[in-house]
């Protein structure tokens, strides 16, 4: 797997010892490289196939059981005529490359904050990686328009914010190198020779050119492309939305279904945001109005420019450190939870939510990371924060993600959007259980827009993907519905646009964890234990959410005696 994708190697810290040529290589992102990756799976599923019929233990049946979800997902996503497909993640899109997907984004990504440079050879192989950039974009160029020609294109205004996103790139690459090169000086410093000339004139002789052709391919595209947002209507739509919501959730549920549920749910939530306004004096107008003057308030809001950018980090990082200390309230066995919270680099910003997080490199070299997306301040505020840094860091995706690694590597490489996000969903609930909000209602307004804004997700991203919803009618489904920023609102509508069915498994994931739980507390009854059931879900690792349940039957059958 690992040869498929070295970048995840770097990611992951094992791009060393037996594996250090892998610090140079790079991911094969054409149609080749698609076909490379459909072989490997296939083979290593027949292989698990022909496994002896021996008994397993309940581990050892949960690796083998998330090996086969992932694999046949991926094969499935495959085998439809167009698409970037993750095996064992969470970013699979119809379009190999738009404001928030290819190598545009990544491979710069990957060289400025994960890259490691400490010798020459570590030189080498961060140029070796900047050179193969040219041949992943020309893959990727190929892929789209083959796409094209079957009649795949685009939203016209994904087209235009990844065009302008693009040209900003393209501008700071053939200039001065930009952020990029800045940074690989910074690395480089103390090693004699001319590393950053030599990285110049890579951009400017291979990646240059290559991405200009990206860049003009997408402009063909532009000239046809329409405003039709979603996956309906577009050639094989209903097929790909139907895999991607599959991919998603990890169920099977239908898009009218998961609707349906959204708008329950969201009402529910409603009704509890309701009475905290109320309580805060908050009585006229809307909810979303109501909690947009609450976020905009002087006592909630963060100043413009750098300062506004410093005091954003500094209340993130006071969250963090409040989560930290409950965690033994909640788990049985603890892990660090080493954590860095970093913005995101400024050309990827514009097309980026909020915030993302995650765990770092198994040997702790990088340590895990929230990425902020620091470009508008207004996007964040004293209300909202919290939940945000409990859902992407504390107890959420950085600490899930750091049990994950203690299990056999391929359970590091491959996980599943439900459960992900499910859990960072769940973190969010275990941080109001734990008391993150008892002296804070603004804060609870906060976690439970949250809910809300993942609430009506389910119900967006099916309305523009099964129902034929307009990116306006999204929008203002949106803004409605969480007194979210405008700014927030745009970048969400447009990332579901953009990966469909993602934006689903984070309630779904959610709602199948809680219910599990009130199973287990129903069947053990004065011997239910909060920590014993997280411990449970969090040391069987990222699966599919019919692979919980079978996890969590086993620790209730354990806890019975």
């Amino acid at each position: 797997m690992l040869t498929l994708e070295p970048e995840r190697a770097t990611a992951l810290g094992l791009d060393k010892g037996a594996h250090a040529a892998l610090r140079g290589r790079s991911s094969d992102r054409s149609a080749t490289g698609r076909a490379r990756a459909v072989a490997l799976l296939k083979a290593d599923l027949a292989a698990t196939q022909r496994l002896p019929r021996l008994p397993l233990s309940a581990a050892s049946q949960t690796h083998l059981a998330v090996v086969q979800s992932a694999y046949r997902t991926a094969l499935d996503g495959f085998a439809l005529p167009y698409g970037d497909v993750a095996i064992g993640s969470w970013r699979n899109s119809p379009y190999a490359v738009i404001q928030n997907v290819g190598a545009w984004i990544d491979v710069p990504r990957l060289l400025e904050a994960d890259q490691p440079v400490g010798s020459r050879a570590d030189a080498e192989a961060w140029l070796a990686r900047l050179a193969d950039m040219a041949p992943q974009l020309d893959g990727e160029t190929q892929r789209i328009a083959a796409a094209r020609g079957i009649g795949l294109v685009p939203p016209a205004f994904l087209l235009d914010k990844t065009i302008a996103q693009m040209g900003q790139s393209l501008a700071a690459f053939a200039g001065d190198g930009g952020s990029l090169l800045h940074s690989f000086a910074g690395k480089t410093a103390t090693l004699p020779g001319p590393w950053r000339a030599r990285a110049q004139g890579l951009l400017r002789e291979r990646v240059v050119p290559a991405l200009e052709r990206q860049l003009a391919e997408l402009r063909r595209q532009r000239a046809v492309a329409t405003a039709a947002a979603g996956m309906r209507g577009r050639p094989h739509g209903e097929a790909w939305y139907a895999w991607g919501l599959r991919a998603g959730t990890t169920t099977t549920r239908t898009p009218e279904d998961i609707h349906r549920i959204g708008r329950a749910q969201l009402a529910e939530l409603q009704a509890r945001m309701e009475e905290i306004l109320r309580g805060l004096g908050l009585t006229s107008g809307s909810i979303a109005a109501r909690i947009d003057a609450l976020q905009k308030d002087a006592r909630n809001a963060f100043p413009t420019g750098d300062e506004g950018r410093r005091q954003i980090v500094a209340y993130m990082q006071d969250r963090v450190d409040w989560a930290r200390a409950q965690m033994p309230r909640a788990f049985r066995r603890l892990v660090g939870g080493k954590l860095e919270i970093r913005r995101l680099p400024e050309a990827e910003e514009i097309g980026a939510p909020p915030a993302y997080g995650g765990a770092g490199a198994i040997d702790g070299s990088i340590p895990s990371r929230i990425w902020v997306n620091l470009r508008d301040t207004a996007m964040h505020n004293r209300v909202t924060i919290p939940d945000l840094v409990f859902h992407e860091g504390i107890p959420g995706h950085v600490w899930q993600g750091e049990y994950t690694q203690t299990m056999p590597l391929i359970r590091s490489l491959l996980a599943f959007n439900a459960y992900s996000e499910g859990w960072a969903l769940y973190g969010e609930q275990l941080a109001d259980e734990l008391g993150a909000y008892d002296a804070d209602p603004a804060g609870r307004l906060g976690y439970l827009q949250g809910f809300a804004w993942r609430a009506v997700r389910l119900i967006i991203d099916t309305g523009i993907h099964a129902m034929g919803w307009s990116r306006e009618q999204a929008l203002a489904e949106f803004t409605a519905a969480t007194g979210l920023p405008e700014s927030t609102a745009v970048s969400e509508v447009e990332r579901y646009c953009a990966w469909p069915g993602q934006a689903c498994g984070y309630k779904m994931g959610q709602n199948e964890m809680v219910a599990q739980r009130e199973r287990a507390r129903a069947a053990l009854g004065a011997r239910f234990d909060l920590r014993d059931f997280n411990q449970a879900v969090i040391d069987g690792g990222n699966v599919p959410l019919d692979v919980l349940a079978t996890n969590v039957a086993g620790y209730v059958a354990a806890a019975r005696g």
